[in-house]
């Protein structure tokens, strides 16, 4: 067997292997086996690609390049693998997914550069006379707009996710109109330049994207980021998708394939949990109808401390924790386990109710619970936990506040209206741990803090749950 054919059959290998990783990642228990064969799989393609690369002629300045950018990706990777918080993945995400924008737009000019550019070269009389030359047009341009769109989109999410900018929805005058006629100016371009290729066309339409990819995300408020995000990882995967088909690469157009329908499948099951149009999604700009509701106090607000909050856990028969991203900010997923632990011990019933877009990535509370040696089979999702909560005696809301916010079902002017939440207000009592009075990231005001049976812990979450913890003891 050649180098070609054992390269070929170890992408086969290789995107086998990543999809064994993606049905590994779906459930808790295969999720480390799953992320085994997702790293395994890599590992294939990357020695596979470096190899063929060597056997196809690599002069000694492309092999020196090739060795300094897997040595410095693999840097730069290990790095952020051990200085990123939990916290900090979902930017993370979006700035790796910025990344596979710029390379697909990058690939795409490559593209062009060695073939429609010198229209009597070799490699265009060869695609031409196979009647291909059209096919590698259109995929030069596509695979430009949908990278350059995924790599500035990525850059706004990773900024408004990491607070660098303001996560409020820019609402700029006619921007449905704005992005519809990008939108048919790419489509015009696309057929004139598989008809008639020029290198302004080209560069007309990248510029046209990058502004697209920015408007598109810049428009969507900060409580809709977490669809944006999986959203984003599907844009990523067409991209490498088109960059496979530039690049004769089965394994980029399998792999790509791969990500962006999965990643538009997530987007379209966050979307239902949500309330949102999945078309709205792609347009960019939704769940802004609304003004947001501020930070007006809606009543007086009733506080608690560690001490009687372990009374009444105490005290309890049936305890639901909901837990959001305040829980992982403050890294209290480790005393959170440990409560569980002991109140279970007791004879309590204590189970968690996880939101759909709890945190800032889609399963982002289920990774933290399971760091910390949360059972799996206590921790339910929405739509299992939200009808046992009028029987339930005290639900915990650790750093969630959106995702239990009545006035999403309560209050049809609100940004949220329809949005599915955790109903917590129907339990017996409520213990909302927060730093402040503060509205959550959509920058809503949430009534369930004014509630009869809520009562409102403030500090550090990790903090007042040891304490809660000792005073049980």
């Amino acid at each position: 067997m050649d180098v070609y054919s054992a390269a070929v059959a170890a992408f086969l290998v290789a995107a086998l292997l990543f999809v064994l990783a993606l049905a590994g990642l779906s459930r808790h228990e295969s999720a480390s086996l799953g992320n085994s064969f997702g790293i395994l799989g890599m590992a294939v393609a990357l020695l596979a690609t470096i190899t063929l690369a060597f056997d196809t002629g690599v002069d000694g300045l492309g092999a020196v390049l090739l060795v300094v950018a897997v040595v410095l990706g693999a840097g730069i990777g290990l790095r952020l693998a051990g200085t990123v918080e939990m916290t900090g993945m979902p930017e993370l995400i979006a700035l790796l997914h910025s990344f596979v924008g710029l390379a697909a737009v990058l690939v795409g000019w490559n593209g062009y550069l060695h073939v429609e550019a010198h229209p009597r070269g070799l490699e265009a009389r060869v695609l031409d006379a196979a009647g291909l030359l059209g096919v590698h047009s259109a995929e030069v341009f596509i695979g430009v707009f949908i990278g350059a769109v995924t790599f500035t989109g990525s850059i706004v999410a990773n900024l408004k996710l990491s607070a660098r900018i303001k996560s409020a929805p820019l609402v700029l005058p006619g921007k449905n109109l704005l992005n519809l006629g990008a939108l048919v100016v790419f489509a015009v371009l696309t057929v004139w330049f598989v008809v008639d290729p020029m290198l302004w066309q080209l560069v007309v339409v990248t510029l046209l994207a990058l502004a697209l990819g920015w408007h598109l995300v810049a428009s969507i408020g900060g409580g809709d980021m977490p669809v944006v995000v999986s959203m984003l990882n599907s844009y990523s995967g067409w991209a490498a998708a088109a960059s496979g088909f530039l690049l004769n690469n089965n394994l980029l157009i399998i792999v790509g394939a791969l990500v962006g329908s999965s990643g538009a499948y997530l987007s379209y099951i966050m979307c239902a949990a949500m309330n949102r149009s999945f078309i709205s999604v792609i347009a960019g700009g939704f769940g802004i109808e609304a003004g947001p509701s501020g930070e007006v106090e809606q009543g007086e607000h009733r506080e608690i401390d560690a001490a009687a909050t372990a009374e009444l856990l105490a005290d309890a028969s049936s305890v639901v924790i909901t837990p959001g991203y305040g829980m992982a900010v403050a890294q209290a997923q480790y005393p959170v386990a440990d409560l569980t632990a002991r109140l279970r011990a007791k004879g309590v019933d204590v189970r968690f109710g996880i939101h759909p877009v709890a945190g800032r990535l889609p399963g982002h509370m289920n990774v933290l619970l399971a760091e910390a040696k949360v059972p799996y089979d206590i921790v339910l999702e929405m739509d299992e936990i939200n009808d046992d909560l009028a029987d339930t005696d005290v639900v915990l809301v650790i750093g969630a506040n959106d995702t239990v916010n009545p006035a999403a079902s309560e209050d049809p002017s609100s940004p949220i209206a329809g949005m599915p939440v955790l109903e917590v207000w129907n339990a017996r009592d409520v213990i909302v741990f927060k730093r402040s009075m503060a509205v959550g990231y959509a920058g809503v005001q949430n009534p369930l803090f004014f509630r009869d049976n809520t009562q409102m812990l403030f500090g550090d979450a990790k903090d007042k749950v040891e304490e809660i913890v000792r005073a049980l003891s």
